[in-house]
């Protein structure tokens, strides 16, 4: 049941933004940044990480979990460093999901022949 919900809740998130890249003139990459800063806010609100228990990676993986990771990050670092916590929680609790993003789409394209868009 877990990965039904899982899979609901993340197709939810992408059916919601596929509406809002359809129905407004917002460009993808502002798009992204609107999804990592509410992950930011929920974060903050105390509202997204039961919402992460209850549905699991549907809820983590997208950006709205990134954005809520690099928040824990730099909570958790600005109880441990201080203001130097700002700079540094959010690359350390992130750290391990951008590298696998740089690894896996540079191996994309050893695999795959990427092309320029005309």
């Amino acid at each position: 049941m877990d990965y039904v919900k899982a899979f609901l809740v993340g197709g939810l998130i992408c059916a919601l933004v596929q509406i809002l890249m359809d129905k407004t003139k917002l460009m993808p990459g502002r798009i992204m940044v609107l999804l990592v800063c509410s992950g930011v806010a929920l974060g903050f609100l105390g509202v997204y990480e039961p919402f992460i228990e209850w549905a699991g990676s549907g809820a983590s993986v997208p950006l709205l979990g990134f954005g809520n990771t690099l928040f824990k990050g730099v909570k958790e670092s600005i109880g441990e460093e201080g203001i130097l916590g700002l700079f540094l929680g959010g690359l350390k609790a992130s750290a391990a999901g951008i590298s696998a993003a740089l690894v896996f789409g540079y191996i994309g394209s050893l695999v795959f022949d990427p092309k320029m868009k005309d």
